[in-house]
This record gives C-alpha cells, structure tokens and sequence, in this order.
C-alpha cells in the first residue's frame, strides 16, 4: 500500500489524541507519509499537537512528517483525505444550545432538536468554506465528514456539491453501540454484520449477523431486554449519561420491540419525560467542559511534562478506528461494509429520494454503494419523513434566509411540537446566535 497525506480539520478537538492512538493502531491497514493538524484556534490545537508529536515519534517512526497549522495552503496541499470534525462557536455556544430549550422546557441537546438546529446552522458556513478551501489545494482528496449534526450538514453540502463524490458523511454512532452488542455476545465487533436503516442519529438495526451469515438478532434483544445495556466503548463507557442514555435504549426496545434502536431516538420518543431531567446549570456541554475535555487537556499537559508516554496511558476508540477504516476502505479500493450517510434514490423504497439516508454501503474507490433496504414498516417511515421534513426545512431557511421555515422546522421537531413553544425558543436561539446565523426575514 502507498502511504498517504491525511489532515485533521479540527486538531484542538479532544477527540484527537484517540484518533491519533487509531492511527497507530491502524498504521498497517492505513499507512501513512504525513499527518497535519489543521484548526483556527491555534492556542487549543498546539496543546492537542505537542502531546500528539510525542506519541507519534515514539510509536509511529514510520511516519516522515507531522505538523500542525491554521493555515489552510499549509493544510490541504497535497492531501489524500481529510477527516473533518469543526465545532463553530465552541463548547460555549453549545453551552446556550442546551440552556435556551432547557429554559423553555424542552430538551437541550447539542444534535437533536433546538439545539442541533443552532449548532447545524452555525456549522453549514464554515463546512461550506472548508470543502471549498480543501478542493482548491487538492482536489481529489477523500473527505469524511463527522461534524455533527451530519444530517443537517450533509443536507447542505449536497446542495451545494452536488457533483462531488469524494466526500463521505459519515457517523461513529452505531459502531459505539455495536461495541455494546459485540460485548453482549462475545463477539469481536467487526465480526458483527449489521443490516440498519435511518436517518443520523435517527435509525435502527433491523438485524445483527455475524460473518457466516447467522442471525443473532433473536438472541442480542433477549440478553438486553432481560438483563442490562451499557456502553461499553472505552471513550463513553464510565460516563454516567451514557450509562443512562444506553438503558433508555433497552426501555426503547421494550416498548417497540421490532428493532434494535439507535439511543439518539430516546430524544424523539420520550421528549417529555428526558426536558423534566434537564437542568440549565448542568448541561451537556458544562459535564464536557468539566469533564473529557479537562480530562484531555492534563493528560496532554502530562505528556509533554514527561516528554514520554511510556508511563502514560493513551487508548485508541472505536470512534477513531471506524473513521480510519472507512478511509482505509475508500481509497485501496477494499470494499468493506460501513453504516453511512448517502442520497436515497431508492434506497429505502418508500422514503423520499432526496433524503440523506444512514444504511450499509460497500466503500470502493468509486464512493460508497449502498444496499437496497426496500420498504419500511409505517411507523418507521412516519418517524422518519417527519424528522427528514424539520431537517430539509433548516437548510432551506438557511439559504433562503426564512424565519418561517425554521418555525415550522422547530414546530414539526417531535422534541419540541407545540408551535409557542417553538417561535419562543427560536426567538432566543437568533438572539444568541446572531454572530453566527444569517439575519432571518
């Protein structure tokens, strides 16, 4: 295999030194001549880096260059794929995300609801900018794109590249609970073989195989229906609102027992029951800040302290390694099976062709080729047009600069449905936002 240029748009992210211990890991499947840090926080990134170029001079010696940068020639010059994961406005604008629905007794969640409909117009501009500035410099690179809420973002990039094939949308979601039932089954969890339908962050696993085609589907909801289920991911397993967001999974599977739920649709579901737990002292983004993210950062103080890692523990993730392998997969041509965002066209049969579906697909230097779903059951399929209707709509007020297509995106939102409910939070969410959103007529 030859080795490649990768970047990563968002060096300061806290989930880099996992992606960067991935990369490692991974080095024989997906070897690489360069990494490169790229992000517009230079203070943030150089903190992530300089613990970064350690780990890599003692554990990949392979590797003929790494550097760090917020100059974009500097970045995409020459790259083979970019993995991207932006965050515009920070934790502190995700902070408002979740307090502004919070406040008006809805959900304050960064990706769902309210608050990914802030936090996905505040990300379409500078994706937008980002793929543009990457196609200048190297314009057959492979772009995987996890910045979230990918529904949304991605709704917005096919706008506006239609023709560009080389760039994935792409979720580390389902591998996370696939870790959980791989765990559950004593399975390996790339031995498991799933078949899944949906939107990002709004789908289902019709059934779990393993690699000599036997269904364990039957088996994995008895074990978490009459036991326990937990995420087991070493990145979210000792995080107590994953623990409590995985058992509101197996309550799910309970209640519609057909199929195995994606935990993001406890959001959806249960609306009310999950805004009364909701505190606008203690949100999300505030457990993050004193948490993964403080976390992160003294380990990278450590590191560079010492100078070493061999005293230091560093993991890699199943985050990190899906994304690698999926790249891996895209650009030697492997043709592995990955769950990823695609345009529809049939995919789904009865499900309209524009949406941006999350189904298998074999990933082949060509792009990614979906498997045909067929029909779903009418349930599913209302869940879905509804949630794919609030998402289209936010694009489209976006670039059509509407306030009445966000009330309508905000009323249609099953986290939020009562229309007063929705024009008050939107009311604040423009406020807070006005740096960042278009000004909405």
């Amino acid at each position: 295999m030859d080795r490649k240029n990768l970047v990563i748009v968002g060096g300061g992210s806290t989930y880099t030194l996992g992606i960067v211990m991935s990369l490692i890991e991974e080095k024989a499947n997906f070897p690489l001549k360069s990494i490169t840090f790229y992000d517009i926080d230079a203070e943030r990134q150089e903190k992530i880096a300089k613990a970064a170029a350690i780990m890599l001079e003692e554990h990949y010696p392979e590797l003929e260059q790494f550097n760090y940068t917020t100059d974009k020639a500097a970045a995409f010059k020459n790259i083979d794929t970019a993995f991207i994961q932006i965050r515009t406005g920070g934790l502190a604008m995700r902070e408002l995300d979740e307090q502004i629905p919070i406040k008006h007794g809805a959900i304050g969640q960064e990706t769902s609801g309210a608050g990914g409909m802030a936090y996905g117009l505040r990300s379409i501009k500078d994706m937008t900018e980002l793929i543009r500035d990457i196609r200048q410099y190297s314009k057959d690179a492979w772009i995987l794109n996890y910045t979230n809420p990918a529904a949304i973002v991605g709704l917005a990039l096919k706008r506006e590249f239609p023709e560009d094939n080389r760039i994935l949308n792409i979720c580390d979601m389902p591998i996370a609970i696939m870790k959980s039932y791989a765990d559950l089954l004593d399975k390996d969890v790339w031995e498991l073989v799933p078949e899944y339908f949906g939107l990002n962050h709004f789908g289902w696993f019709s059934k779990i195989l393993d690699e000599e085609g036997n269904d364990l589907t039957q088996e994995l909801k008895g074990k978490i229906i009459n036991g326990d289920f937990i995420p087991t991911d070493k990145e979210i397993a000792n995080d107590e609102s994953w623990i409590q967001t995985f058992r509101k999974a197996r309550q799910m599977l309970i209640d519609f027992p057909e199929f195995l739920p994606n935990t993001y649709l406890q959001y959806y579901l249960y609306p009310d029951d999950l805004a009364k737990k909701e505190s606008p002292d203690n949100t999300r983004a505030r457990q993050v800040i004193n948490g993964r993210e403080k976390r992160v950062h003294e380990l990278c103080d450590h590191i560079v302290a010492q100078q070493t890692t061999k005293d230091i523990h560093v993991e890699s993730d199943i985050h990190g390694v899906y994304m690698i392998r999926a790249a891996a997969s895209l650009i030697f041509n492997l043709k592995e099976t990955f769950i990823v965002m695609v345009e529809n066209n049939g995919v789904i049969a009865n499900l309209p062709n524009d949406a941006l579906v999350e189904v298998p697909a074999m990933l082949t230097n060509n792009g990614p080729k979906a498997f045909a779903v067929g029909d779903i059951p009418t349930f599913y399929k209302g869940l879905i047009e509804n949630q794919h209707a609030s998402e289209k709509l936010i694009v489209e007020a976006y670039y059509e600069k509407s306030y009445t297509k966000l009330q309508q995106a905000m009323t249609l939102n099953r986290t939020i449905v009562h229309a007063p409910k929705a024009k008050a939070i939107l009311d604040d969410l423009i406020e807070a936002n006005k740096d960042y959103w278009p000004e909405f007529k």
